[in-house]
Protein backbone atom coordinates (compact mmCIF):
# COMPACT_ATOMS: atom_id res chain seq x y z
CA UNK A 1 0.00 0.00 0.00
CA UNK A 2 1.21 3.86 -0.61
CA UNK A 3 -0.46 4.81 2.65
CA UNK A 4 -1.48 3.13 5.88
CA UNK A 5 -3.93 4.48 8.61
CA UNK A 6 -4.81 2.37 11.79
CA UNK A 7 -7.53 1.90 14.16
CA UNK A 8 -7.14 3.93 17.67
CA UNK A 9 -6.95 1.80 20.70
CA UNK A 10 -9.06 3.90 23.53
CA UNK A 11 -8.04 3.99 27.01
CA UNK A 12 -10.06 4.88 30.03
CA UNK A 13 -8.56 7.11 32.35
CA UNK A 14 -9.28 9.20 35.97
CA UNK A 15 -8.40 12.30 34.11
CA UNK A 16 -10.12 11.87 30.78
CA UNK A 17 -13.15 13.96 29.50
CA UNK A 18 -14.92 14.01 26.08
CA UNK A 19 -12.74 16.33 23.52
CA UNK A 20 -12.61 12.97 21.35
CA UNK A 21 -15.86 12.94 20.83
CA UNK A 22 -16.50 17.24 20.97
CA UNK A 23 -13.45 18.23 19.43
CA UNK A 24 -12.08 14.94 17.41
CA UNK A 25 -15.97 14.08 16.09
CA UNK A 26 -14.83 10.28 17.40
CA UNK A 27 -17.57 8.06 18.06
CA UNK A 28 -17.10 7.57 21.99
CA UNK A 29 -19.72 6.74 24.18
CA UNK A 30 -21.34 9.46 25.73
CA UNK A 31 -20.21 9.21 29.68
CA UNK A 32 -17.06 7.24 28.72
CA UNK A 33 -13.86 8.83 30.37
CA UNK A 34 -11.61 8.07 27.98
CA UNK A 35 -8.29 9.67 28.28
CA UNK A 36 -5.86 7.80 25.79
CA UNK A 37 -6.04 7.09 22.16
CA UNK A 38 -3.21 4.89 21.01
CA UNK A 39 -3.73 5.49 17.07
CA UNK A 40 0.02 4.13 16.26
CA UNK A 41 1.70 1.21 19.01
CA UNK A 42 3.76 -1.63 18.55
CA UNK A 43 3.41 -2.69 22.16
CA UNK A 44 3.16 -6.62 23.17
CA UNK A 45 -0.32 -6.09 24.90
CA UNK A 46 -1.31 -3.25 22.15
CA UNK A 47 -1.36 -3.67 18.16
CA UNK A 48 -2.21 -1.13 15.92
CA UNK A 49 -4.18 -2.46 13.05
CA UNK A 50 -4.41 -1.58 9.76
CA UNK A 51 -8.12 -0.05 8.98
CA UNK A 52 -8.26 -0.82 4.97
CA UNK A 53 -7.27 -2.08 2.27
CA UNK A 54 -5.77 -5.80 1.24
CA UNK A 55 -3.78 -5.16 4.63
CA UNK A 56 -6.90 -4.47 6.73
CA UNK A 57 -6.68 -6.24 9.99
CA UNK A 58 -2.97 -7.19 9.87
CA UNK A 59 -1.05 -5.16 12.97
CA UNK A 60 1.49 -2.87 13.15
CA UNK A 61 3.78 -5.96 13.93
CA UNK A 62 2.84 -7.45 11.43
CA UNK A 63 3.52 -5.47 9.05
CA UNK A 64 7.19 -4.41 10.40
CA UNK A 65 8.36 -8.34 10.76
CA UNK A 66 6.74 -8.97 7.53
CA UNK A 67 8.21 -6.63 5.31
CA UNK A 68 11.35 -4.82 7.43
CA UNK A 69 12.55 -3.66 4.21
CA UNK A 70 9.60 -2.07 1.99
CA UNK A 71 8.31 -0.82 5.03
CA UNK A 72 10.94 0.83 7.44
CA UNK A 73 13.98 0.22 4.52
CA UNK A 74 16.93 -1.05 4.44
CA UNK A 75 18.82 -2.68 7.28
CA UNK A 76 15.65 -2.94 9.59
CA UNK A 77 16.16 -5.83 12.00
CA UNK A 78 12.41 -7.10 11.80
CA UNK A 79 12.55 -8.46 15.33
CA UNK A 80 12.73 -4.78 16.85
CA UNK A 81 9.38 -3.06 17.21
CA UNK A 82 8.45 -0.12 15.45
CA UNK A 83 10.39 3.22 17.10
CA UNK A 84 7.20 5.56 17.95
CA UNK A 85 4.25 5.73 19.81
CA UNK A 86 1.33 8.23 18.57
CA UNK A 87 -1.34 8.75 21.39
CA UNK A 88 -3.83 11.64 21.87
CA UNK A 89 -4.57 12.66 25.67
CA UNK A 90 -8.23 14.02 26.45
CA UNK A 91 -6.49 16.05 30.04
CA UNK A 92 -9.68 17.46 31.18
CA UNK A 93 -8.43 16.96 34.62
CA UNK A 94 -4.85 17.03 35.97
CA UNK A 95 -2.91 14.58 35.36
CA UNK A 96 -0.14 13.12 37.50
CA UNK A 97 3.45 14.92 38.06
CA UNK A 98 5.61 11.96 36.67
CA UNK A 99 8.89 11.25 35.16
CA UNK A 100 10.69 9.25 32.07
CA UNK A 101 13.73 7.48 33.09
CA UNK A 102 17.27 8.69 30.88
CA UNK A 103 18.98 5.49 29.30
CA UNK A 104 21.68 4.76 31.84
CA UNK A 105 18.82 4.85 34.96
CA UNK A 106 16.13 3.05 32.39
CA UNK A 107 19.18 -0.30 32.28
CA UNK A 108 19.20 -0.33 36.71
CA UNK A 109 15.48 0.21 36.77
CA UNK A 110 14.40 -2.31 34.12
CA UNK A 111 12.52 0.01 32.37
CA UNK A 112 12.47 2.28 28.96
CA UNK A 113 13.73 5.40 28.25
CA UNK A 114 10.88 8.12 27.17
CA UNK A 115 11.59 11.33 24.73
CA UNK A 116 8.20 12.52 23.90
CA UNK A 117 6.62 16.04 22.65
CA UNK A 118 3.06 17.53 23.17
CA UNK A 119 1.39 19.48 20.73
CA UNK A 120 -1.44 21.37 22.26
CA UNK A 121 -4.26 20.49 19.42
CA UNK A 122 -6.99 22.71 21.80
CA UNK A 123 -7.41 24.34 25.22
CA UNK A 124 -9.90 25.21 27.44
CA UNK A 125 -10.41 27.03 30.71
CA UNK A 126 -6.95 27.50 32.80
CA UNK A 127 -4.71 25.10 30.68
CA UNK A 128 -1.45 24.99 31.70
CA UNK A 129 1.67 22.22 31.54
CA UNK A 130 3.79 21.59 34.94
CA UNK A 131 7.33 21.29 33.07
CA UNK A 132 10.76 21.28 35.00
CA UNK A 133 11.79 22.31 38.04
CA UNK A 134 11.57 26.71 39.47
CA UNK A 135 14.66 28.30 39.36
CA UNK A 136 17.38 27.11 42.55
CA UNK A 137 14.79 24.54 43.43
CA UNK A 138 17.28 21.54 44.97
CA UNK A 139 16.88 17.74 45.48
CA UNK A 140 16.51 18.50 49.08
CA UNK A 141 13.42 21.04 48.68
CA UNK A 142 11.86 18.63 46.55
CA UNK A 143 12.03 15.87 48.82
CA UNK A 144 10.53 17.80 51.94
CA UNK A 145 8.06 19.58 50.04
CA UNK A 146 6.87 15.40 48.69
CA UNK A 147 6.54 14.39 53.04
CA UNK A 148 4.58 17.81 53.35
CA UNK A 149 2.18 17.67 50.14
CA UNK A 150 3.62 21.08 48.95
CA UNK A 151 5.29 19.56 45.83
CA UNK A 152 3.41 21.93 43.24
CA UNK A 153 5.49 25.47 44.65
CA UNK A 154 8.87 23.94 43.42
CA UNK A 155 7.08 22.70 39.74
CA UNK A 156 7.34 24.94 36.75
CA UNK A 157 3.77 25.87 35.21
CA UNK A 158 2.93 27.45 32.34
CA UNK A 159 0.46 28.40 30.62
CA UNK A 160 -0.53 26.72 27.24
CA UNK A 161 -2.89 27.48 24.16
CA UNK A 162 -3.22 25.51 20.86
CA UNK A 163 -0.74 25.56 18.69
CA UNK A 164 2.16 25.30 21.30
CA UNK A 165 4.73 22.71 21.32
CA UNK A 166 6.67 21.51 23.80
CA UNK A 167 9.56 18.36 24.16
CA UNK A 168 9.45 16.78 27.31
CA UNK A 169 12.79 14.32 27.27
CA UNK A 170 13.83 11.56 29.72
CA UNK A 171 14.25 12.46 33.24
CA UNK A 172 12.36 15.92 33.19
CA UNK A 173 9.93 16.21 35.39
CA UNK A 174 6.37 17.21 33.91
CA UNK A 175 2.35 16.81 34.19
CA UNK A 176 -0.47 17.95 31.97
CA UNK A 177 -3.15 20.23 33.86
CA UNK A 178 -6.48 20.42 33.36
CA UNK A 179 -8.12 21.84 29.49
CA UNK A 180 -5.46 20.35 27.03
CA UNK A 181 -6.04 18.26 24.29
CA UNK A 182 -2.36 16.78 23.03
CA UNK A 183 -0.47 14.86 20.54
CA UNK A 184 1.92 13.47 22.09
CA UNK A 185 4.87 11.80 19.95
CA UNK A 186 7.12 9.48 21.51
CA UNK A 187 9.33 6.71 21.67
CA UNK A 188 7.93 3.61 21.94
CA UNK A 189 7.91 3.30 25.72
CA UNK A 190 5.70 2.75 28.60
CA UNK A 191 7.54 3.31 31.63
CA UNK A 192 6.33 6.20 33.81
CA UNK A 193 6.77 6.83 37.08
CA UNK A 194 4.55 8.69 39.20
CA UNK A 195 6.39 10.80 41.80
CA UNK A 196 2.98 12.82 42.89
CA UNK A 197 -0.90 12.72 42.27
CA UNK A 198 -2.29 15.54 44.09
CA UNK A 199 -4.02 13.67 46.89
CA UNK A 200 -6.40 11.70 43.93
CA UNK A 201 -8.24 8.67 44.00
CA UNK A 202 -7.90 6.48 41.11
CA UNK A 203 -10.84 4.65 39.07
CA UNK A 204 -10.87 1.92 41.78
CA UNK A 205 -11.33 4.94 44.00
CA UNK A 206 -8.30 3.70 45.82
CA UNK A 207 -4.82 6.27 46.00
CA UNK A 208 -2.94 5.36 42.47
CA UNK A 209 0.25 3.70 42.84
CA UNK A 210 3.59 5.98 43.31
CA UNK A 211 7.11 5.93 42.06
CA UNK A 212 8.75 7.85 44.19
CA UNK A 213 12.49 6.03 44.69
CA UNK A 214 12.40 5.48 41.26
CA UNK A 215 11.52 8.73 40.36
CA UNK A 216 13.77 10.02 42.44
CA UNK A 217 16.96 8.51 40.60
CA UNK A 218 15.17 9.67 37.63
CA UNK A 219 14.37 13.45 37.87
CA UNK A 220 16.99 16.40 36.36
CA UNK A 221 17.21 18.56 39.18
CA UNK A 222 18.87 20.76 37.00
CA UNK A 223 16.52 21.15 34.36
CA UNK A 224 14.48 24.87 35.37
CA UNK A 225 11.61 26.74 33.87
CA UNK A 226 11.60 25.72 30.38
CA UNK A 227 9.16 26.82 27.77
CA UNK A 228 6.95 25.96 25.07
CA UNK A 229 7.69 26.73 21.43
CA UNK A 230 4.95 29.94 20.23
CA UNK A 231 5.41 30.21 17.14
CA UNK A 232 2.66 29.17 14.66
CA UNK A 233 5.41 29.21 11.56
CA UNK A 234 8.25 27.21 13.02
CA UNK A 235 8.58 24.28 10.56
CA UNK A 236 11.27 22.12 13.50
CA UNK A 237 9.04 21.26 16.26
CA UNK A 238 11.85 18.33 17.85
CA UNK A 239 15.01 17.53 16.47
CA UNK A 240 16.51 14.51 18.68
CA UNK A 241 18.21 11.59 18.53
CA UNK A 242 15.46 9.47 18.40
CA UNK A 243 12.70 11.61 16.26
CA UNK A 244 12.14 14.66 14.45
CA UNK A 245 8.97 16.82 13.59
CA UNK A 246 8.62 19.02 11.55
CA UNK A 247 5.08 21.03 11.46
CA UNK A 248 3.56 21.79 7.64
CA UNK A 249 0.79 24.71 7.20
CA UNK A 250 -0.77 23.87 3.79
CA UNK A 251 -3.47 25.88 1.96
CA UNK A 252 -6.29 25.33 0.35
CA UNK A 253 -5.63 23.55 -3.01
CA UNK A 254 -1.97 23.14 -2.63
CA UNK A 255 -0.33 20.10 -3.25
CA UNK A 256 2.99 18.86 -1.92
CA UNK A 257 4.90 15.72 -2.57
CA UNK A 258 5.99 15.00 0.90
CA UNK A 259 8.61 12.28 0.27
CA UNK A 260 9.31 10.14 -2.82
CA UNK A 261 9.81 6.17 -2.82
CA UNK A 262 13.00 4.97 -1.42
CA UNK A 263 12.93 7.54 1.27
CA UNK A 264 12.42 6.83 5.07
CA UNK A 265 9.32 6.11 6.84
CA UNK A 266 7.53 8.90 7.60
CA UNK A 267 4.20 9.74 9.35
CA UNK A 268 2.04 12.15 8.89
CA UNK A 269 -0.71 13.99 11.82
CA UNK A 270 -3.51 16.31 10.84
CA UNK A 271 -3.58 18.64 13.80
CA UNK A 272 -6.36 21.39 11.61
CA UNK A 273 -8.04 20.58 8.60
CA UNK A 274 -8.19 18.13 6.27
CA UNK A 275 -6.35 16.42 2.91
CA UNK A 276 -6.38 13.96 0.71
CA UNK A 277 -2.68 11.64 1.23
CA UNK A 278 -2.33 9.10 -1.90
CA UNK A 279 -5.74 9.28 -2.78
CA UNK A 280 -7.09 8.61 1.15
CA UNK A 281 -9.17 11.43 3.47
CA UNK A 282 -7.18 12.28 6.54
CA UNK A 283 -9.57 14.61 8.95
CA UNK A 284 -8.15 16.32 12.24
CA UNK A 285 -7.17 14.23 14.50
CA UNK A 286 -6.18 10.72 12.08
CA UNK A 287 -2.30 9.53 11.04
CA UNK A 288 -0.47 8.12 8.00
CA UNK A 289 2.34 6.42 7.79
CA UNK A 290 4.12 6.37 4.58
CA UNK A 291 6.47 3.24 4.33
CA UNK A 292 9.55 3.44 2.49
CA UNK A 293 9.13 1.85 -0.30
CA UNK A 294 6.24 4.45 -1.46
CA UNK A 295 6.33 8.31 -2.52
CA UNK A 296 3.76 10.97 -0.58
CA UNK A 297 1.66 12.70 -2.14
CA UNK A 298 -0.60 15.40 -0.21
CA UNK A 299 -3.62 17.33 -1.74
CA UNK A 300 -4.79 19.58 1.04
CA UNK A 301 -8.74 20.40 0.68
CA UNK A 302 -9.02 23.32 3.06
CA UNK A 303 -6.34 25.11 5.19
CA UNK A 304 -4.68 22.01 7.05
CA UNK A 305 -1.93 21.70 9.94
CA UNK A 306 -0.02 18.76 9.55
CA UNK A 307 2.75 17.21 12.05
CA UNK A 308 5.28 15.31 9.79
CA UNK A 309 7.73 12.87 12.01
CA UNK A 310 10.47 10.89 10.34
CA UNK A 311 14.37 10.49 11.29
CA UNK A 312 13.51 7.26 13.75
CA UNK A 313 15.20 5.19 10.94
CA UNK A 314 17.35 6.62 8.49
CA UNK A 315 17.85 4.06 6.37
CA UNK A 316 20.98 2.56 4.84
CA UNK A 317 21.28 3.06 1.52
CA UNK A 318 24.52 1.87 0.59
Amino acid sequence: MDIYKFEPIYKERVWGGSAFKDFLKRPITQGEKIGESWDLVDRPYDQSLVLQGIEKGQSLRELVQGKPSSFMGPGWNPKDPFPILVKWLDCNARLSLQVHPPQNVAKQLEGEPKTENWYVANTTGDAALFVGLKKETTKNDFEAALRNNQVEQYCHRVDSEAGDSMLVQSGRIHAIDAGNLILEIQQNSDTTYRVYDWGRMGLDNNPRQLHVEESMQCIDFMDFEPIPLKSRDKMILADTKEFRIKRLNLLTDSNLLLKSKNSQCAIISVVQGKVEICDQHFSIGEHAVSPYNADCLINCIEPTTLLVTDNFFLPNNN
